[in-house]
């Protein structure tokens, strides 16, 4: 048997950054999630950019949606972040224009390194293209890029990247089907009825 090294974990995460995501987590607590009203979305949206997030026009984040670190999270235009939804991002999320994050969806921009016997934190971004749509309790996992258009499909695990314009489903998430909007792929390439 192979004897393994053990060692303290070391932490990766500055104390700057600890206090930064303390003073966030107090503000969540107290001046965002209570917020829950629709006519609050623009008071939401203040509070993550005074915390470093990048918010493009008409972009709704819900008030029970938990994000980890605003600092870490950029979002185009029209882009909602649904109810209980969460954003573990130690490193960035990049969401494009028009997406959608469903309700109780977990994007994860983390994990541990199972070949370390100190098992170290490790980190990757994950990018969600424009038109694309992550649905109910799927989970995506660091390093992902969910294509233009692309469909994860409720309760889907993906730790892979996702196609443009396509529908991926189950655990781990495997492809379904092309999305079609009206007949046409959504980049305009006709692909018939």
């Amino acid at each position: 048997m192979t004897e393994i090294k053990i060692e303290r974990y070391k932490d990766v995460l500055t104390l700057g950054d600890k206090l930064k995501r303390l003073l966030w987590n107090i503000t969540y607590v107290f001046f965002f999630r209570p917020f829950s009203l629709p006519i609050f979305k623009y008071w939401r949206n203040l509070l993550l950019k005074i915390f470093g997030a990048q918010i493009g026009k008409g972009s709704v984040v819900r008030a029970s949606a938990k994000i980890w670190n605003p600092k870490n999270l950029i979002i185009g235009k029209f882009t909602c972040i649904g109810p209980e939804a969460i954003i573990y991002n130690p490193a960035p999320i990049i969401l494009g224009d028009k997406v959608t994050i469903s309700q109780y969806a977990y994007l994860c921009a983390a994990s541990h390194d199972i070949t370390d016997s100190n098992h170290r934190l490790v980190t990757d971004v994950i990018k969600v293209d424009s038109f694309a749509w992550v649905a109910a309790d799927a989970f995506v996992g660091m390093g992902v890029t969910i294509g233009e258009g692309a469909v994860v499909g409720a309760t889907a695990s993906v730790y892979k990247d996702v196609t443009p314009w396509t529908v991926v489903g189950g655990n781990p998430a495997k492809f379904i089907k092309e999305r079609k909007i009206n007949g046409e792929r959504g980049d305009g390439t006709n692909i018939g009825r």
